[in-house]
């Protein structure tokens, strides 16, 4: 696969068995995992099976999460990018085989506009490279910031659904309509 895109400010590339200090800050703080369940990580042995899964992705599913680094300093700031949920995990609002768009940033990289900057490269990698047709993007109806970024790039409200007992929105965006914009 071997993805590296650079945006104005980031530079997003497969993750490597290097990052693994970066994603142990990234996942074993409670803030980042505010709004997804509330499930840090402990410990690095379980940062290292988050790579491992991520870099499977990349070979049975063609795409997977993005490292993102911050052109700027160097720094490991988190991740954004597109995953394929497929069948084998388990449904979200009652669908399943989808795209779906998703960012996660240390906190000192909250409110610079990277999960947007990032969002938007991906979105253009997503419908011209990959030929996507659909991608769709979630959030924690709480989750302001989430949801804000989400419409920002186009996304679209859709509905609202319940995952693990806590409501969340579901947008869209397709392919025709993006080109839509771009135009």
């Amino acid at each position: 696969m071997c993805v590296y895109i650079e945006t104005k400010r980031l530079i997003l590339r497969e993750i490597e068995d290097s990052d693994l200090d970066g994603i142990f800050e990234l996942d074993s703080n409670p803030l980042v995992h505010k709004y997804l369940g509330n499930k840090p990580i402990k410990n690095i042995a379980e940062a290292e099976k988050i790579i491992q899964f991520i870099q499977k992705q990349y070979i049975e599913r063609g795409v997977g999460r993005l490292v993102a680094i911050e052109k700027a300093t160097g720094e490991f700031i988190g991740w954004s990018g597109l995953k394929l949920n497929t069948g084998i995990e388990e449904e979200l609002n009652g669908k399943q085989d989808f795209y779906d768009i998703g960012y996660r940033l240390i906190p000192k990289f909250w409110g610079k506009g990277y999960a947007t900057e990032s969002s938007i490269k991906m979105l253009k990698y997503g419908f011209n490279k990959l030929n996507i047709d659909t991608i769709i993007g979630a959030a924690e109806v709480e989750n302001i910031a989430s949801n804000s970024v989400l419409q920002k790039i186009g996304l679209q409200f859709k509905n609202k659904f319940t995952y693990e007992n806590t409501p969340c929105n579901w947008y869209e965006l397709n392919k025709e309509d993006y080109a839509k914009t771009m135009s």
